[in-house]
């Protein structure tokens, strides 16, 4: 943080000028004059000032806009009779003002873009005439100035809280305008070339940052307003997002000379971002800049809009495990060519009562694995998890998450969850590492064109470590790539019924498709069943028995 590294606290302010309640410019010394003085002349705002004196106290930039403006100008009108003082003792050199006055030549004259700057004294006015209370400053275009009061404050908190989110922490963000980086080069180029003129070096190539400075002002604001803290890490969001359409045009000059900078994105309506912006300016030469943009920037006649105030929740995840009971729901909505095949699935089943519960505006549904529409899934179930977007509410007990559970059971026959718990983003990953490397065990009614006695299907049963090559299937090319995937069966257990029909147990590693491996997909599963029993086989019913991916947790009943 640059407060610490700038200013003391000590420093701040004298114990006169704290009785007072008035900020103290202490923090500014003898060099920043011809700054504040130039600024001040030119319409700059007292905080946009302090930020191009690199003057890093968060306090100061918290005091009254007006406040800060008397207080500048007391800083000059010292500065200047403490110079006074010294011309008068000191015959030799000549003082300082004398070098300050129009006319001069070199780096006495303050000569810049073939225009001579002058400088007025403090006692003046003119300063008071750059940059008054009630003018738009034409670095920030208003933002340092009526966007950090308590009415618009209140405003950003009115919305906040009518938007009805659960949050104990919020972070801030705010979005500038594109043509506020080109005003504050413009600034910085007329202050660089103000110092060279007085033979004046600048300790480093840096301000403080818009944002960062009006964060400073704004936080503490909030923080009392909504009553909970600031929080870098917090995962809700209130952000801002600026417009100055008076000024819009002010960077396009850039497009043309550095093309490359700007170019076409999708979900972007203008090619002039912040970021191109940052980056042409960065790549622009200082004279070519100020032949299209010279200093000093006109002050601007309207303010800011404060174009959109939003909330954001960050994303909360649930988690759990599912049965499904039927033989004709899809795991996720079945549509083909715009058009819905069936009614409902799994993931809508589950989705809609956490999507109430959560007041989420959208949700993203995964699991380990799937099945097909006309296959069940026993036993433990599932494992799956649903991220829910922008919640309002994220706060739920167990007892919570136990009624909400029985509330999706008893709303459907056809699948079941259990262990419904919330989890984080990194715990969803284990899900997933479990989906090529766990087992998976299947229960599938298997018919034979010839007729079969017990001792036929036996062998079956001693067969372990039985490798598959399996050739993506027919039924799922449209949205596979063709390739060869190498699975195992581990382990078969054969339940005979009747001459034409048994069942086979099987335990697989994930990812085994089933159905091919029974039938042989014309030769693409290579062995199968119908190739081990010498006859042509097919598959009636599929049942799911197990995913044996330890997650998410099993919780008490």
């Amino acid at each position: 943080m640059r407060s610490a590294a700038l200013l003391s606290e000590p420093v701040l302010a004298s114990a006169g000028r704290r009785a007072r309640g008035l900020p103290s410019m202490s923090s500014l010394a003898e060099k920043d004059r011809p700054i504040v003085q130039l600024l001040l002349n030119t319409g700059t705002c007292p905080r946009c000032i302090l930020r191009f004196c690199c003057v890093g106290s968060q306090m100061l930039y918290r005091h009254p806009h007006k406040d800060l403006l008397k207080d500048l100008q007391e800083f000059l009108r010292k500065s200047q009779e403490e110079e006074d003082t010294v011309c008068l003792d000191v015959a030799h050199p000549p003082c300082k003002r004398l070098r300050l006055e129009p006319g001069g030549e070199g780096a006495d004259g303050l000569k810049h873009n073939g225009a001579v700057l002058q400088l007025p004294s403090a006692d003046s006015g003119a300063a008071a005439v750059g940059c008054s209370a009630g003018n738009v400053c034409n670095v920030c275009l208003g933002i340092l100035q009526e966007f950090c009061e308590a009415d618009f404050v209140k405003k950003v908190c009115q919305k906040v809280n009518a938007a009805d989110y659960q949050f104990t922490s919020f972070v801030f963000s705010v979005s500038l305008p594109p043509q506020l980086s080109v005003r504050e080069r413009a600034a910085w180029l007329g202050v660089k070339q103000q110092m060279r003129n007085l033979g004046l070096p600048l300790p480093k190539d840096d301000i403080v940052q818009l944002k960062e400075a009006y964060k400073w002002i704004i936080h503490p604001q909030l923080s009392e307003e909504l009553g909970v803290p600031a929080d870098g890490k917090s995962l809700f969001e209130v952000s801002v997002v600026f417009s100055h359409p008076e000024t819009d045009e002010e960077c396009h000059f850039l497009a043309t000379a550095c093309p490359d900078c700007f170019k076409p994105a999708k979900n972007k309506q203008s090619v002039f971002t912040r970021m191109a912006v940052i980056k042409a300016l960065e790549k622009i030469k200082e004279e070519d800049f100020l032949k299209h943009f010279p200093w000093p920037p006109s002050s601007p006649k309207n303010l800011c809009d404060a174009l959109e105030i939003q909330c954001n929740n960050g994303a909360v995840f649930v988690a759990g495990r599912y049965n499904k009971y039927s033989r004709n729901l899809p795991q996720t909505p079945w549509i083909i060519d715009g058009e819905r095949k069936l009614e409902s699935s799994v993931e809508e089943l589950i989705s809609e009562h956490l999507m109430a519960q959560f007041k989420a505006d959208s949700f993203n549904f995964s699991s380990s694995g799937r099945e097909d529409v006309d296959v069940r899934t026993l036993g433990n179930g599932r494992p799956f998890a649903i991220e829910l977007v922008n919640p309002r509410r994220i706060h739920f007990t167990a007892e919570e998450m136990k009624r909400l559970q029985q509330a999706i059971n008893d709303s459907s026959d056809k699948i079941q969850v259990r262990d419904l718990q919330l989890v984080t983003r990194e715990a969803i990953g284990r899900m997933k590492e479990g989906e090529e490397e766990k087992t998976k065990t299947y229960s599938a009614l298997i018919w034979t064109d010839k007729a079969i006695q017990r001792e036929d299907i036996a062998f079956l049963d001693d067969i372990k470590e039985l490798k598959l090559d399996q050739k993506t299937p027919l039924r799922v090319l449209h949205r596979r790539p063709l390739a060869v995937r190498c699975r195992l069966i581990h382990t078969m257990k054969s339940e005979y019924i009747d001459e034409h029909h048994f069942r086979l147990h099987l335990k697989t590693q994930a990812g085994t498709y089933i159905k091919e491996f029974v039938h042989g997909d014309f030769g693409r599963t290579k062995p199968n069943i119908g190739s081990l029993l010498n006859r042509t086989a097919d598959i009636l019913e599929l049942d799911v028995e197990s995913v044996d991916v330890d997650w998410p947790p099993t919780l008490a009943d």
